[in-house]
């Protein structure tokens, strides 16, 4: 493959600090040497106004499918990971990925979620959102305390996960209340003796006592450090709710004390996940959450429910129908504003989108090759627009961080969370000689999310040209439908 010369851009590393003009060059999927007056190249793209980063990396991404691929590659991100929910099996998912083809790099952890399914269900089935609310028919893995021969289950299942080279376990807490402290305990023992993350979306959310987020912080604290597991926190903003400051005081101690904790955020103030969700038929969750049933929004139709019988009715129609959960109102609100930006900005904390599947009318997730997407395709703002989103709001409308220190949110750190354990991260994040050449071009004065709730699949603009392991996917602001040079990010293991 000849060289490819990106000429004349801003070079942003945040890695080595350089915000300079220079020239990379790119061969053989890797970085091969940035400066100037570097020679001919068969490939040129004239960067000349543009800034040039190393693409951004998505922690908590659960499309994993060409569609949603192809919505993040505008929004600037060359590798997307499932991480806080994952997969199982393991090895079946890497495979089934690298035979569809990928436009992005990909990756998933081992999900502790399915785990519970098998062991205390016995169902088997591969992880997938439908399956998810299939499977939330039957509460048992929800509600109970596994018995011994259950937890067992559980750990052997996480085990050969992890041997398959899963990135870590994926702990869906918050899904799955009724877990007891010995198996989350157990679980962060296994992946502190096998030296991976844990991705946790914590236990509780309420911003009152009991079951609160301020209690869920505390079990996580202490399973970091009664096991030295590294406990990495899934969208501390959602997670904590209107309780951010009360929560990012105690995360923040933990960590000044050298436990092994990480964070991120995505910069919006809704969540959205699936309706069966437990925490939604709480009788009590009005008053523990401050929310009204109408902070509750059903994606597929823009239907906000009225009370609780009317929910519960539709959780058990169709519990794996996505809904939005209007928590911060930064619209009209100063003191979430100002929430928000405690957890986007939390410091040396990574942004991560939490991207939803894109769903059709009927709730089914599209997987199709349409490009644009279909008109009906729904999801959430942030499976198009997180990053740019980021960047545009709060480093250059507001000027909140420099540039520097926000692409190095977007990519650097997500890179250093990961590559204790994953080796292939060591490759990512920076843009420097013998790196992955995983690069963002963007105008830095255009780039912006354009997705709304009213319209969900709109792409961001202003990322210009868009290389993954050296392939180009986007050029000259266009996508290259048939671009599937995605390669997979796993740890090594030692069952392939």
């Amino acid at each position: 493959m000849g060289a490819l010369v990106i000429s004349n851009g801003r070079v942003v590393d945040p890695a080595s600090g350089m915000d300079a003009v220079a020239d990379v060059v790119v061969q053989d999927g890797r970085i091969a040497a940035i400066g100037t007056h570097l020679g001919e190249a068969e490939q040129v793209i004239d960067a000349a106004g543009l800034v040039v980063a190393p693409g951004f990396i998505d922690l908590h991404a659960h499309g994993q499918s060409v569609p949603a691929d192809r919505m993040q590659a505008f929004d600037g991100v060359t590798t997307t990971l499932d991480l806080e929910a994952g997969v199982m099996p393991v090895a079946s998912w890497y495979r089934r990925q690298a035979e569809q083809g990928r436009v992005l790099n990909y990756g998933a952890a081992t999900n502790w979620a399915f785990a519970r399914i098998g062991a205390m269900v016995g169902t088997n089935e591969e992880s997938s959102l439908e399956a998810f609310g299939r499977a939330m028919r039957d509460r048992r893995w929800m509600d109970n305390v596994a018995t011994e021969a259950e937890l067992s289950g559980i750990l052997d299942r996480i085990a050969q996960g992890l041997d398959e080279g899963g990135i870590g376990i994926g702990i869906l807490n918050a899904y799955a209340p009724g877990a007891g402290v010995q198996e989350l305990t157990a679980v962060c023992q296994l992946a502190a003796a096998k030296n991976v993350p844990t991705f946790t979306h914590v236990a509780y959310m309420a911003r009152i006592d009991p079951k609160s987020a301020a209690e869920a912080y505390i079990r996580l604290i202490g399973y970091a450090g009664a096991t030295g597991a590294h406990m990495h926190i899934c969208h501390f903003n959602s997670s904590s709710k209107t309780d951010i400051a009360r929560c990012y005081a105690l995360v923040r101690k933990a960590q000044e004390q050298g436990l092994p904790i990480t964070v991120e955020a995505y910069p919006y103030g809704t969540g959205s996940t699936v309706l069966a969700a437990a925490f939604f038929s709480d009788p009590e969750f009005e008053a523990r959450n401050g929310l009204g049933y109408d902070s509750v929004q059903r994606v597929t139709d823009g239907h906000r429910f009225r009370d609780r019988s009317e929910l519960l009715a539709a959780q058990a129609e169709d519990p794996s129908q996505l809904v939005l959960w209007h928590v911060l109102d930064t619209e009209h609100n100063a003191r979430h504003r100002e929430l928000l930006d405690m957890a986007v900005l939390y410091p040396d904390g990574a942004i991560a989108s939490d991207a939803m599947p894109w769903s059709m009318p009927d709730g089914s997730t599209y997987t199709g090759e349409a490009w644009p997407l279909p008109e009906e395709a729904t999801s959430h703002p942030r499976s198009a627009g997180c990053f740019t989103r980021f960047i545009r709001h709060w480093v250059r409308e507001r000027q909140a961080i420099p540039l520097l220190e926000g692409i190095r949110k977007c990519s650097l750190i997500p890179a250093q969370i990961l590559e204790a354990s994953t080796p292939a991260m060591l490759g990512k994040g920076r843009l420097s000689v013998g790196a992955d050449a995983d690069l963002v071009v963007f105008d830095y004065e255009t780039l912006s999310d354009k997705a709304e709730f009213t319209a969900m699949n709109r792409p961001a603009e202003g990322v210009r040209h868009l290389i993954v392991s050296g392939g180009p996917v986007i050029a000259d602001g266009v996508l290259d439908a048939a671009a599937r040079p995605g390669k997979p990010v796993r740890r090594p293991s030692a069952l392939r």
